[in-house]
């Protein structure tokens, strides 16, 4: 296994000392819709960051909606080819699909209308991202973030829906804490499971709280899972924390 840390692009240096082996970062801070001499010192940025840039989340911006009554199709594919081309030139492989704002529907909004404009979008995307060679996982999140796509099952079936490579599902020790989802869907999933997420009590620093890092540990291992792991939670003190925190899930997990 790799181990990650969720982190903007100038605190590379802090991440890198820290032990990980690679930072996560948000496709939003690529600013997919500015101009490439806008990008250009970002790039720079990301070019000279002391450790590999793998992974990237918050891949929509909470303005940009993929359901209900004003979908634009034609922006969201303008912001999805740019942001997964620069995804690719900053070397990363792999963007988190969470962006709870962005596909939660409004009340009232027929839901199978929600879940056909979100394979639609899925669709769209799959095309962008075999294109670039980057694989987009389906991040399942807790009810109070999204009311859709709360499950690994659920993520699963909208995998399958689009039926695509590149079109797979992460699992986030926090969201599946937080609505008491079982861990053994994570075996169940392990066909899809591509990328994990993970965070302790009060999304706080792993090793920290209560949450059962043994049975978590398990089921990655039952699930034949050997990727990356990212942490992505709050820090009290980063520099005295994450140490502890990366060394903690190397124990654990390995």
């Amino acid at each position: 296994m790799k181990f990650g840390c969720c982190a903007p692009i100038e605190d590379a240096g802090k991440v890198a000392a820290a032990g990980f082996d690679y930072l996560e970062c948000t496709v939003v801070s690529l600013e997919p819709l500015s101009s490439e001499e806008e990008f250009a010192p970002i790039l720079r940025t990301f070019q000279e960051s002391p450790i590999p840039v793998e992974a990237c989340n918050i891949f929509l911006p909470g303005s940009l909606q993929i359901v209900g009554d004003n979908v634009d199709m034609a922006e969201i594919e303008r912001y999805v080819a740019s942001a997964l081309a620069r995804v690719r030139r900053i070397g990363a492989d792999t963007v988190v699909f969470g962006s709870g704002r962005s596909r939660s529907y409004p009340e009232g909004f027929d839901r199978s209308l929600a879940e056909e404009q979100i394979r639609m979008f899925l669709s769209l995307t799959a095309r962008h991202a075999a294109e670039q060679g980057i694989t987009i996982v389906i991040e399942p999140l807790n009810q109070l973030e999204s009311n859709i796509i709360n499950s690994l099952p659920e993520a699963v079936a909208f995998a399958k829906a689009v039926d695509q490579p590149s079109i797979q599902m992460l699992a986030d020790f926090y969201h599946m804490e937080m609505d008491q989802e079982p861990l053994e869907n994570i075996t169940a999933a392990k066909d899809h499971l591509r990328h994990v997420h993970v965070a302790d009590s009060g999304r706080l620093a792993p090793g920290t709280g209560s949450y059962p890092y043994a049975a978590f540990a398990e089921q990655l291992r039952s699930a034949g899972y050997d990727g990356r792991v990212s942490i992505e939670c709050k820090w009290n003190d980063f520099t005295a924390e994450a140490p502890e925190a990366v060394e903690y899930l190397r124990r654990q997990l390995r």
